[in-house]
């Protein structure tokens, strides 16, 4: 029987693999590609009391210093709370609403791989081919890695120098940086080795989003960002989503409920396809009801992202597939996304139990007791007491 875990537990899954260094699991060397059909709601019904004790204990925490941000709910098109909490910019006491821009962290993964899989779709790339594909002068020991292997964090590449690497981008100063300095963030002059063979085992790895972010950039021919505007955001007419800098309005981050200080988070000095998105709730649930169409690719396409390409992680019941984590919640399928950790000033969560095309948006600017959060709402939602 495959273990069911309350919203509590599956975000201390999630956030655990935002950590560098993540232990190591095994995976099989070739990839399933057979699509994961869109599965009809099941009848599950969210009574609208339960929303209305949400939105109160939601509140409560508010006023208590414990929640700051934006909380939306919808099931099968149907919004069923969507609501700010608390303040986006507490020195000029400017409120959390449902379209204010929140900084998503590793939430950013999972357009970085639908940028990727709309290449593919149209012929530009496929995922099996090698990165030294996209890089000049391409380090040798990247030869047999690929662009699934990068997807699927299965490239074996050093932790530590890509935990380094990943240290630098994201501590680096804006503004264009020349040639050889951007060979140096992307590792093309570093002496790298390889900490297992590639496709052989699963580790998280930040810095091989950053390497596809560049990938989408060759092939494109565009900057990132640009990229992910034309193919996504604006289809999807996704307005307050984009690629923050110090100009992106995005709410300020703060390290707990009393600090007016809020916390920076630079620009980095190359393309940072892991972790640099804004976006608000509003917009992402565009972006969740996009992926049960053929908005962005075709359904046959789509559903190569949803694959648990690495079936089991190193928690009991999840895989991963393209830029999202997979497993089961409530005795039902789920694809989750995140971004965060212990210690940061913010945290985001999507949940999209597919099965009820119900969808679970949490956006904060402080940090949060995210577990105690997480079990709230599954209580709730879910009548459990």
């Amino acid at each position: 029987m495959k273990q069911k875990m309350s919203f509590g537990m599956l975000l201390s899954t999630i956030l655990s693999l935002q950590l560098a260094g993540c232990s190591r699991s095994s995976i099989p060397q070739t990839p399933t590609l057979t699509p994961t059909p869109i599965i009809l709601p099941s009848g599950l019904v969210i009574e609208t009391e339960a929303i209305h004790r949400l939105d109160t204990k939601l509140s409560q925490m508010t006023l208590d210093g414990t929640f700051t941000g934006s909380v939306l709910i919808a099931q099968d098109r149907k919004i069923l709370l969507s609501k700010g909490y608390g303040l986006a910019d507490r020195l000029q006491g400017i409120p959390n609403t449902p379209q204010t821009r929140f900084h998503l962290g590793s939430m950013t993964k999972s357009f970085t791989a639908m940028g990727i899989l709309i290449l593919q779709s149209q012929d530009k790339l496929s995922v099996q081919d090698p990165i030294c594909n996209f890089f000049a002068d391409c380090p040798k020991e990247w030869q047999d890695i690929t662009i699934h292997h990068l997807l699927t964090h299965t490239s074996g590449l050093s932790d530590q120098l890509s935990n380094q690497l990943y240290r630098e981008i994201e501590g680096g100063t804006s503004g264009p940086v020349a040639p050889a300095e951007q060979d140096y963030y992307l590792g093309l002059t570093s002496q790298w080795s390889l900490d297992t063979p590639p496709g052989e085992h699963y580790t998280y790895n930040n810095f091989g989003y950053i390497l596809l972010a560049h990938i989408i950039e060759e092939v494109s021919g565009q900057s990132y960002i640009n990229y992910l505007n034309q193919a996504i955001f604006t289809p999807l007419k996704m307005r307050n989503t984009g690629y923050q800098d110090s100009s992106s309005g995005v709410a300020k981050l703060y390290d707990n409920h009393v600090s007016t200080t809020e916390s920076q988070v630079g620009s980095p000095p190359v393309s940072e396809g892991s972790g640099q998105m804004y976006s608000s709730s509003e917009d992402l649930i565009l972006w969740d009801q996009a992926l049960y169409t053929d908005q962005l690719m075709p359904k046959s396409e789509l559903g190569r992202i949803f694959e648990p390409y690495v079936p089991q992680t190193e928690y009991p019941g999840f895989g991963y597939g393209y830029g999202w984590l997979l497993g089961e919640s409530q005795g039902q399928p789920i694809v989750a996304s995140a971004g965060g950790g212990v210690g940061s000033p913010f945290g985001t969560l999507i949940i999209r139990f597919t099965q009820d095309r119900l969808t679970v948006i949490v956006l904060a600017n402080q940090n949060i007791d995210q577990f105690y959060f997480e079990e709230l709402i599954s209580d709730e939602l879910f009548g459990r007491k």
